[in-house]
């Protein structure tokens, strides 16, 4: 056996708090018990959680032949040494703290549902497991918390006595006398007992002084002393109920000592509708006066078994002996079992390693005798063994676990005296089912609060309260069945608020609390000797005979006592909370929605506690109710900006507090105050969650009711509030951003604003009654404008940067400079994008006036910019340049480059309202202002490519930006070369200006990089190739005398031209294209030959040429595929089972469907040059004067013949078949081409 020196001594305890944490280590073996007895053997470890006693001091060894039965000088004098004991031993102490476990368990939560099985006075304990040895009465009430049972006393005499007097508890008496004992009688204990008493008393503080002598007390203090302890005995120590106070005859009945001890549940449970309730929860509050009054509380592991015990038992120490027990033993009555399990079990609970036993007959000392603790099972007339006491104890642990199943009932564990069965009764469900309405429970309140305790120490593990929010809620919810909102609004309301906080509303997903412990865990308990419940067999009040009538009222029995020593006869198989799974939803809003229903009925509880509605004066209607924001002005700009104004007027210290009452009564400071901030705000955030969710599912409608409820419940908040914490500004910022991001979004999405408008005007019931709730304090009219539904999407845009600028200038306000500074980044993100979104909003404005006006004037009249248009313009333009400081403020060079895009894009809309229009369908030159608003829009793309520096900054911003840098060099040498400028520029230098501005747009034609554009890019690399062959033919032909200049404007339009036609040959949708820039350099090559006189190269030229016609045949073959698949569906049914989807293919194919008109001009042109060729061929080949070979004969013979059926061809067939035949005609070309081009190379 290990040695033991832990006592309550020895540990370093903090006498200031109760929530000591155990300091030793669970491997120490200083910190074991083991008892051995023969082959068996027991598993005790005790731990002191707390301890009162002072350092342990050497018992005094009293003299042999001392009287006991005269006091010693310091008797009933308060001494730390024996702690209460002295009082204990009187019997008072006991018999006034009928909820000893609750003290133990508000003491010690983090005990509570996990860690320990049983929290009980060890007075309890003990009796429990007596009872297959005692034939005395066992009478307990049993309270579950999670894992954890509740073990305390139910004086059942004391309970009738109050009853006899007050009539509360007449249910239970009447049901304790018709189902358990019919005689019901209360007896007096013997005089004797109560002498014994007072002699143990006595030898106690004769242990305690220093000489040992007896050292009298005057005879008045004695008397005062027996007559205490008979009064004692009788006094009434069972707390009042509800409805019912100590009148003054019980209060001169209960001695003082008690009186101060007693525990007057009324002065909690019950509180005046004007009375503000105490606060309940301040740590170091005494617990509602259930206080913790044990020399020390020790945590004991019994085998598997972990309890929680208190225990008053006084422990000296010293010397030889580190720790020992006292008792006092009349030398003519022996041990027997029940007093030896009795010292067994109280060394073990305390790790007190020996006992030590004064013997005394009719009061004179006789002799001690120390005894070690594993000896006491062997005493004589005192054996008994542990293992079965160990078995008794897992069995009535697993019986009370599977039984008392149901938190919050109150169950009575009973057992008659001299009975062998043990029954229990559900106190709870038998006051619900009584007829009579002052039906009441006296540990409803204990329990409710004990919850509530437990469940919010849970809440404040941070780092493991997620697993346990299933058994956190079951708690909250049991303590919320066992209160009256009229009585406990308090508890209620913090109890609702609790449960909303269970909710972590920012995260995806959240675990399961179905874990759950069997441990359970502390109480208090007094210190008392085995006598009384020997007596109590003799003298007991209750029925001997006891033969129950009807078991239908229990809910478990044990049919004999003796069922309690067979191993594990009763097995824990019951789920302690089959229905505590925390309720986890990946919906949001049914989240939210669970959420704000405890809310509201938090509101009410607090709402109930201050005054009822028709207490409120009533309102005159002619008086305007005064509002907390001035009157809104028509612009809503300056509105906005009031009331941004009014808030950060609210920001000061979050400590300052308001001095008045609030709107509805409410005083500052008290519970109601603190509770109504806290369910505001976490309403403000559920609405919030709602509203955000409810973005992302595009139901912006719904969106805005959520953040307009959001804003009001922050209303509210700010008008019973002093200053706002930073916290709750922050939070604020984002609802305001929120908003933003929604009245955005709903200016964008002008088409669904009836289904929006529908939406936005829903309200549900707990949202009507949580607005009520609010309106009770304020006028919730902060923001409203802001959260409106208008029809104007510009009003929207307004109303949404304002909301943006709002939270923007919260952030930067002292009060938030320096911690809000990752949202003031995501703020000046969306302040940059809503003013971009305004900026596009006027471009798009001036662009479709310019429309509009261009359509209405007549072709005589000049064009002028109008002064709306401008203002548009500067409108646009102030909000893009807004928007790039945001962006650049937080370095943003992506937002920055497309919002310097979009003002090049401005530009160009300025450029194109300065035309100058000289008929209905022509333009004039093109003008200097033009030229201006062009050159500023390249200037502001190039800014945009320098902003993104690279295109692996962001490879989609710079195509774009590179594509709209190219288009607008295009389009600017476009208007250059169709609407030359002829009245202030040279020829020459608009074709150099042409030139240069083609070539810049051409080098921003990515042609290498594989992307969506890459076909677009081709298409205008080709085309402007093709305009500059177009001009450089046409210097060519307009160009007089300067040959050299002239060959080398043939040299760049043959280059063009080719580079054009390869470009073109690339791409399948650009077939007219293709051939005209072909037609364009035949015509090129018919031009040179007009100039030509040699025969020789005239022939020369002219097979170019026709080989050039020949490279048209690609052109038609893709105008052949087009105008079949134009045929095909042309042919398709008219009676088609899918209208719709046709006409929308139909649709979607015109917009790229062939130009046939421009097909026929290009033939129209193709034809008569095709047959020049032809005949100008068979016209040179006889006129060349050296004779020609067979094979040219033949050449010229598929001339003629294609000249010939190019002739008879009919003109009026359809072009389908006109382009049939000219690729026919072309195709016969082709292989004698070939051979020409192969023997001319050769």
């Amino acid at each position: 056996m290990s040695e033991v020196n832990m006592s309550s001594q020895d540990k370093n305890t903090d006498l200031d708090t109760r929530h000591e944490e155990d300091q030793s280590s669970p491997a120490s073996e200083d910190n074991k018990q083991i008892i051995c007895l023969g082959n068996n053997e027991v598993k005790s470890r005790a731990v002191v959680k707390y301890s009162a006693a002072p350092p342990s001091s050497s018992y005094a060894l009293l003299q042999e032949k001392t009287d006991l039965k005269l006091p010693p000088a310091n008797w009933l004098r308060e001494n730390t040494q024996l702690g209460t004991a002295g009082t204990t031993i009187l019997g008072s102490s006991r018999k006034s703290k009928p909820f000893s476990s609750f003290g133990m368990a508000y003491d010690f939560l983090d005990c509570i549902g996990d860690d320990v099985d049983v929290v009980s006075d060890s007075e309890n304990i003990k009796k429990l497991l007596k009872i297959p040895y005692s034939k005395s009465h066992v009478s307990m009430a049993v309270h579950r918390v999670g894992g954890t049972l509740l073990l305390d006393e139910l004086d059942i005499q004391e309970l009738f006595m109050r009853s006899s007097q007050t009539g509360d508890w007449t249910w239970l008496k009447e049901f304790y006398q018709r189902l358990i004992d019919q005689k019901w009688q209360r007896k007096k204990k013997s005089k004797e007992h109560w002498n014994e008493k007072a002699i143990l008393s006595k030898f106690l503080y004769y242990s305690i002084n220093s000489d040992g002598t007896a050292v009298p007390v005057p005879s008045d203090t004695e008397q005062v002393a027996e007559e205490g302890c008979g009064t004692a005995a009788e006094g009434l120590s069972w707390p009042a109920t509800y409805n019912s106070s100590t009148t003054e005859s019980d209060e001169s009945a209960i001695p003082k000592q008690e009186q101060v001890d007693t525990y007057t549940l009324g002065h909690v449970s019950s509180v005046s509708k004007e009375q503000n309730l105490p606060t309940l929860f301040n740590e170091g509050e005494n617990s509602q006066g259930l206080r913790n009054d044990f020399v020390r509380n020790i945590l004991w592991t019994f085998e598997d078994i972990h309890m929680l015990v208190g225990s008053n038992m006084p422990i000296f120490g010293g010397g030889r002996y580190p720790a020992v027990s006292l008792r006092l033993r009349d030398n003519n009555k022996p041990i027997n079992v029940l007093t030896g399990i009795d010292y067994w079990l109280d060394n073990l609970m305390c790790n007190v390693p020996e006992l030590v036993m004064c013997f005394h007959v009719n009061g004179i000392v006789q002799k001690y005798e120390m005894i070690k603790t594993e000896d006491i099972p062997n005493l004589e007339n005192s054996t008994f063994s542990t293992r079965v006491v160990k078995d008794i104890a897992q069995n009535i642990l697993s019986f009370l676990k599977s039984n008392c199943t149901k938190e919050g009932h109150t169950y009575w564990l009973f057992k008659a005296s001299g009975s062998d069965i043990v029954k229990l009764y559900d106190l709870t469900t038998l006051c619900e089912e009584a007829a009579e309405e002052k039906c009441q429970n006296p540990f409803t309140l204990p329990v409710a609060v004990l919850l509530y305790k437990v469940a919010s120490n849970m809440m404040l593990k941070k780092s493991h309260n997620r697993k346990n929010y299933g058994t956190i809620r079951t708690l909250l919810l049991n303590c919320i069945k066992l209160l009256d909102e009229e009585r406990h609004p308090q508890i209620i309301a913090s109890a609702h608020y609790t449960l909303a906080e269970l909710f972590q509303l920012d995260d995806v997903s959240e675990d399961e609390g179905n874990g759950e412990s069997l441990r359970g865990g502390g109480s208090e308990d007094s210190y008392s000797d085995e006598e009384e419940e020997e007596e109590e067999d003799e003298s007991c009040s209750y029925s001997t005979s006891f033969e129950p009538q009807d078991d239908s009222k229990a809910v478990a029995i044990i049919k004999s006592v003796g069922e309690l020593s067979v191993p594990e006869k009763y097995k824990s198989t019951h789920q302690i909370r089959p229905n505590g799974a925390f309720p986890v939803s990946q919906d949001k809003e049914v989240k939210c929605r669970l959420v704000l229903s405890y809310i509201l009925k938090g509101l009410k509880a607090v709402d109930s506690s201050i005054k009822k509605e028709s207490d409120l004066p009533a309102a005159d209607p002619s008086t305007p109710i005064p509002l907390k924001y001035e009157e809104r002005s028509q612009n809503g700009a300056r509105d906005v900006e009031k009331e941004i104004a009014l808030l950060l007027d609210r920001v000061g210290p979050c400590n300052e507090e308001l001095k008045v009452p609030t709107r509805s009564g409410m005083l500052p400071g008290t519970w109601q105050h603190r509770m109504k901030l806290q369910l505001f705000l976490k309403a403000s955030k559920a609405y919030y969650v709602l509203s955000e969710a409810a973005t992302n599912l595009l139901k912006y409608g719904r969106a805005l009711r959520y953040i307009k409820l959001a804003l009001q419940c922050h209303d509210g908040y700010c008008s019973i509030g002093g200053g706002l914490h930073p916290q709750v500004l922050l939070f604020h910022c984002q609802c305001l951003s929120l908003c933003g991001d929604v009245q955005l979004m709903l200016a964008q999405n002008t088409s669904n604003r009836a289904a929006y408008l529908e939406e936005c005007n829903y309200q549900t019931k707990d949202d009507q009654e949580i607005l009520h709730c609010l309106h009770r304090e304020s006028s919730c009219q902060a923001f409203s404008m802001a959260t409106d539904l208008a029809s104007d999407p510009e009003y929207q845009l307004i109303v949404s940067c304002k909301c943006y600028e709002a939270a923007h200038d919260l952030l930067t306000s002292g009060v938030l400079k320096n911690l809000g500074q990752e949202q003031l980044g995501q703020v000046l993100k969306r302040l940059g994008n809503i003013r971009n979104e305004m900026g596009v909003f006027y471009m798009n404005q001036a662009a479709a006036m310019q429309a509009e006006k261009q359509g209405a004037f007549s072709f005589s009249a000049r064009r002028s910019v109008c002064v709306a248009e401008q203002e548009l313009w500067k409108k646009s333009f102030s909000c893009f340049e807004k928007g790039m400081q945001d962006f650049n403020a937080i370095s943003d060079s992506v937002n920055t480059a497309l919002l310097l895009c979009n003002i090049g894009r401005l530009m160009r809309i300025c450029a194109q309202a300065h035309c100058v229009m000289t008929s209905e369908h022509n333009r004039g030159e093109f003008s200097p202002e033009e030229a201006l608003y062009y050159n500023k829009a390249i200037d502001y793309y190039q800014r945009a490519l320098k902003s993104l520096g690279c295109r692996e900054s962001h490879s989609a911003v710079w195509d774009s930006v590179n594509w709209e840098l190219s288009t607008t060099y295009f389009t600017l040498a476009t208007l250059l070369q169709d609407y030359a400028p002829l009245s202030r520029k040279a020829q020459e230098q608009i074709e150099r200006e042409v030139t240069e501005t083609m070539m810049k747009s051409l080098r921003y034609c990515d042609l290498q990089t594989e992307s969506a554009r890459q076909p677009l890019y081709q298409y205008r690399a080709a085309t402007i190739h093709h305009r500059l062959a177009s001009m450089y033919h046409s210097c060519y032909r307009n160009q007089v005398g300067d040959e050299c200049l002239r060959k080398q404007h043939r040299a760049l339009a043959e280059q063009h031209y080719s580079k054009a036609v390869r470009l073109f040959i690339g791409l399948s949708d650009a077939p007219c294209e293709l051939l005209r820039a072909l037609l364009e350099r035949v015509a090129f090559a018919e031009f040179t030959l007009a100039g030509q006189n040699s025969s020789a190269v005239k022939l020369k030229t002219l097979t170019g040429a026709l080989e050039i016609m020949c490279e048209t045949q690609h052109a038609f073959k893709l105008i052949h595929k087009e105008l079949l698949e134009q045929q095909e569906k042309m042919l398709t049914p008219a009676d088609s089972d899918r209208p719709e989807e046709l006409h929308e293919a139909s649709d979607s194919s015109s917009s790229s469907e062939l130009n046939t008109d421009e097909v026929v001009k290009l033939t129209g042109v193709f034809e008569p040059s095709f047959s020049f060729l032809l005949l100008q061929l068979i016209k040179l080949s006889p006129a060349s004067k050296r004779k020609l070979s067979g094979k040219e004969e033949e050449q010229v013979k598929i001339y003629k013949s294609v000249y010939s059926r190019l002739l008879r061809a009919e003109k009026s067939v359809p072009l389908i078949q006109r382009v049939s035949l000219f690729m026919e005609l072309l195709d016969q070309l082709k292989p004698s081409t070939g051979r020409d081009e192969a023997r001319s190379s050769s």
